[in-house]
């Protein structure tokens, strides 16, 4: 795969549908992690534990297992009427052993008709385990969205991998698999092309900074802190965006975010964001299909380095 290097001032303006300044995506990552795993190395869950001791993945962690079980069963629930409530769409990133084994927060998701992305199968493989396997990984690609097509009843638009841990191989075998956009890359404020062998996909950009892992669990912020990162990170992209359509995602997980302590987070957030005229509650695919239709004016595709 390959993507231009694009210093932000030498770009062409990107506008949002309707004028718009700020595209705004807030991710619900619907996960699922194995209890046990036929390893002997310490199981990888894809995010930071509540106790940090590492257990191998052939011994039980019921305590790190059940606080994130703890989001399926109870915490997700808050978020989801905290959409409602809010009368917005969250764009949910699914893998596929939730889909299977969690089918009722799918079916809820499909009731509040929200976006659902491909999440990979299980929270804790890798995909850049598999950098020199290829076809191994071509197959926990299609595995995972064949099972999306048949709980979600809808076609895949694009992809995020666990923990964002992709290979050099993914974006083509996206593309091979009728993908448009690819979610793993965190370096700019708005997306942009990738070329691949089998033609290009759309880089959505994901948050790892304005995401409740690294706000509440790694860095230990209050609430207040930890919403106030987030609307600073708001009115600096919303300012930008009177210049070119800038974008800002907001990722969440609902073991972390869906606590009794901290679901405020979220609420407030939202009601924020509401105030402003400017802003595109947008999808993923919608900005993907947007963002394809008028890349040539910003970044064009094959764009030499400046």
């Amino acid at each position: 795969m390959e993507y231009p290097f694009s210093a932000l001032p030498q770009r062409g303006a990107l506008r949002w549908p309707g004028g718009k300044r700020l595209a705004v995506v807030v991710t619900v990552n619907l996960e699922y992690w194995d209890l046990l795993k036929n390893i002997t190395t310490p199981y990888y869950a894809g995010g930071p534990a509540i106790l940090p001791d590492p257990l191998p993945g052939n011994i039980p962690d019921f305590p790190n297992h059940s606080w994130r079980e703890y989001g399926q069963r109870v915490g997700v629930w808050r978020v989801f009427e905290a959409f409602e409530a809010a009368g917005l769409r969250a764009s949910c990133t699914v893998n596929a052993k939730l889909a299977l084994e969690r089918r009722a927060i799918i079916d809820a998701a499909l009731k509040q008709n929200f976006e659902l992305v491909p999440h990979n199968y299980e929270q804790g493989e890798l995909l850049c385990h598999l950098e020199h396997k290829p076809d191994e990984e071509r197959r926990v690609i299609e595995q995972t969205l064949e099972v999306f097509r048949r709980v979600t009843g809808r076609n895949p638009g694009g992809w995020l991998s666990s923990s964002l841990r992709a290979t050099t191989n993914t974006a083509e075998l996206l593309v091979r698999n009728g993908l448009k956009f690819w979610c793993d890359l965190m370096n700019d404020d708005q997306p942009y092309m990738i070329s691949t062998n089998a033609g290009p996909i759309v880089a959505v950009p994901y948050s790892i900074e304005i995401n409740d892992f690294t706000l509440f669990n790694r860095r230990g912020l209050t609430n207040e802190a930890g919403l106030a990162c987030m609307k600073e990170q708001f009115d600096v992209l919303y300012a930008e965006g009177e210049r070119s359509g800038m974008m800002m995602n907001v990722g969440l997980h609902p073991h972390i975010i869906g606590v009794p302590h901290r679901i405020r987070v979220v609420r407030e957030f939202l009601e924020y964001a509401k105030q402003f005229d400017g802003v595109w509650w947008a999808t993923r695919a919608e900005i993907a299909e947007c963002y394809a239709a008028r890349h040539a004016d910003h970044i064009p595709l094959g764009a030499a380095p400046s």
